[in-house]
């Protein structure tokens, strides 16, 4: 990510005072006794680097150090599981990702801030998806155990120096009948990735993700299954008829039609080679998560930088628009003391303020919190957050059950050989994901015969 230089370091001063300028000054938390430093574990990236500074605040303000612990993707998982496998207490809280949340919750792992956040009146200071999806289990329980930390989600950036050339934009509606432009429905963005698919240039329409490796290709996948009206599963878990239903089809044939306008070695691709192809000028538009965007906005990295522009996901045949959820929530260990569970509730209640939130955001946090998502100050910081601010109202997520990566497995295999494998029809590899989803499900008791 991003290394920051003296004028971006000023700029997020400036923001700073004008994010908090509207808010009033933040109450002073109330020091827990006993508790002189508080532990977060995180994932190794920019955002983690962020919470460190926002740490390095309530140090100040309370005495108690703040450290973020930060561990590489690749490991993070596995480090948390083997904590939790031994009930250890090195970490006080814990930035995990919405998938987690089942698993913690079903094996004790994670303590239940329901009432703190509802006392609090913490739930209704952010977006209710975010509040589902990082915070809730079960579904519709009304019962929290994270604060919604880092918001994130698909989004598209675009080369406003292609949508915008006189020549393409004739030659665009003399051919679609309609204006080239930000596309409002999937159907356009097919047609524009189609339009803009020069291979004799070195240019192709569209960058999707499609790495088999955990969880990417099925997070590109969701934006448009969603979108169309499919889901997953059911209310009651059942996934035959509904993963496979006829608009999970349709939505799975467009996605690998996007596919055939995709550049050339995108065949397992993920939010690195997005970046990758449009820096070097080979996608007209890609999808990616907003958490990588800041890379765009540089333009020591992005030559097309004062051309980029971004915009949230279009909407399905029925009108309905969904985004694939990223970011995580943050969650007290269950197996500390009662004195460390109280300091860690003190700073999640502090860090949760829309003043404290604000600052978060400046120095580059993803905020859930609604009162700074409509704040001009958030919405006018970076040309990706206003769209950033739209689409974390409309973001939508994959199985948070304890058995989603056995669920993830076969999602991510069929999808891939159909849409880069070319293997079969896009019916056939929703049967067949269907099928082994209902098997797993039956095995682990999560649904009967």
């Amino acid at each position: 990510m991003l290394k920051k230089t003296f004028s971006v370091v000023v700029l997020i001063a400036l923001l700073s005072i004008a994010f908090t300028s509207n808010f009033a000054a933040t109450p002073r938390p109330v020091q827990a006794q006993g508790v002189s430093e508080l532990t977060i574990w995180w994932a190794e990236w920019d955002p983690a680097n962020y919470l460190q500074q926002i740490g390095n605040e309530y140090e100040a303000e309370t005495g108690i150090k703040v450290t973020v612990v930060q561990e590489p993707w690749a490991s993070y998982y596995n480090k948390v599981g083997a904590e939790w496998a031994v009930q250890g207490d090195s970490f006080d809280m814990v930035v995990g990702d919405s998938q987690w949340v089942g698993q913690a919750v079903e094996a004790g792992h994670y303590v239940d801030l329901t009432a703190f956040l509802n006392d609090n009146g913490i739930t209704e200071t952010v977006t209710p998806a975010t509040l589902q999806y990082y915070g809730e289990y079960p579904t519709g329980s009304g019962t929290y155990y994270a604060y919604p930390t880092e918001g994130d989600a698909n989004g598209w950036a675009y080369r406003k120096d292609l949508f915008e050339d006189p020549d393409n934009m004739a030659a665009f509606e003399a051919e679609y009948g309609y204006p080239l432009a930000i596309p409002e429905t999937w159907e356009q963005l097919r047609d524009i990735a189609k339009f803009f698919t020069r291979p004799d240039d070195g240019l192709y329409g569209v960058g999707i993700y499609t790495q088999v490796d955990y969880d990417a290709i099925t997070m590109g996948f969701e934006n448009i299954m969603f979108s169309y009206g499919a889901d997953w599963k059911d209310a009651d878990n059942n996934v035959l008829g509904v993963i496979n239903s006829p608009e999970a089809v349709a939505a799975l044939e467009l996605y690998g039609e996007l596919y055939d306008y995709a550049p050339p070695g995108t065949d397992n691709a993920f939010f690195a080679e997005m970046n990758n192809v449009f820096i070097n000028g080979q996608a007209a538009m890609i999808m990616n998560y907003f958490a990588f965007f800041p890379s765009l906005d540089n333009p020591d990295i992005n030559p097309y930088r004062d051309s980029t522009g971004y915009f949230a996901m279009p909407t399905g045949p029925t009108g309905e628009r969904f985004a694939a959820l990223g970011g995580q929530g943050i969650s007290v260990n269950s197996y500390i003391s009662d004195e460390r569970k109280q300091a860690s509730l003190d700073f999640i209640k502090w860090f949760a303020t829309p003043e404290v939130q604000a600052r978060w955001a400046a120095v580059g946090g993803y905020t859930c919190n609604i009162e700074v998502l409509e704040s001009e100050a958030f919405l006018t910081q970076t040309p990706y957050n206003a769209a950033f601010a739209q689409t974390m109202t409309f973001v939508k997520d994959f199985w948070n059950i304890p058995q989603f990566g056995l669920l993830l497995e076969p999602a991510q295999r069929y999808l891939h050989a159909y849409v880069v494998g070319g293997e079969g029809t896009a019916q056939a590899a929703l049967d067949g994901m269907a099928f082994e989803m209902d098997e797993i499900l039956i095995a682990e008791g999560v649904i009967s015969e």
